[in-house]
C-alpha cells in the first residue's frame, strides 16, 4: 500500500460538478492499493496516517499528528501510485490491486482512521475526480506499507 500524504489548509474532491468530499486543515491522502496488500498493510497505513507527526507544535516543530490537532483527512483512491515507469514511456500497472479488492481495502483504511475519532472524507472510488487543495508548507510525504521507501 502506498500513499502520498499532503498537509493542507483545505481540500475538496469534485465528481461531475458536485463536491463529494471536503475538509479544512488536515491531510489530503492519495492512497494506492497493491495486489499483494492485506490486513497488515491496512493497519499499518491507517495507524501511520492517524499518527504521523507533521503539524507544528508551539515551538514550530513538526511534533503533532492530525489526531492531536483535531484536523481532518480526505482520502482519494489512486491506483497510479503503483504505476511502474522504469521501462518505456507508458506506465505499467501490474502491481496494482484489482478494483473490487482495492476498494474494500481503501474503505477499511478510512474506517480505521475514523475509529481514531478523526473526521474522514472520501473521494469516489474509480471515478474521474478533480482534486483541489491548498497545500500547507508545502509538506508532502511518501508512505509505503512494505517500507520500500
Amino acid at each position: 500500500m502506498r500513499a502520498v500524504v499532503q498537509r493542507v489548509k483545505k481540500a475538496k474532491v469534485v465528481v461531475d460538478g458536485r463536491i463529494v468530499g471536503q475538509i479544512d486543515a488536515g491531510m489530503l491522502v492519495y492512497l494506492g492499493i497493491g495486489k499483494d496488500d492485506g490486513e497488515k498493510d491496512v493497519a499499518f497505513m491507517a495507524d501511520k496516517i492517524a499518527n504521523l507527526r507533521v503539524f507544528a507544535d508551539e515551538n514550530d516543530k513538526m511534533n503533532l499528528s492530525v489526531k492531536d490537532t483535531g484536523g481532518q483527512v480526505l482520502i482519494v483512491s489512486n491506483f497510479t501510485l503503483f504505476g511502474d515507469c522504469r521501462k518505456g514511456r507508458r506506465p505499467g500497472f501490474d502491481l496494482a490491486a484489482e478494483p473490487a479488492r482495492a476498494n474494500k481495502l481503501y474503505e477499511k483504511v478510512a474506517e480505521l482512521i475514523k475509529q481514531e475519532e478523526i473526521e474522514v472524507q472520501n473521494g469516489v472510488f474509480a471515478a474521474d475526480m478533480q482534486v483541489h487543495s491548498q497545500n500547507d508548507g508545502p509538506i508532502n510525504f511518501l508512505l509505503d506499507s512494505k517500507r520500500l521507501f
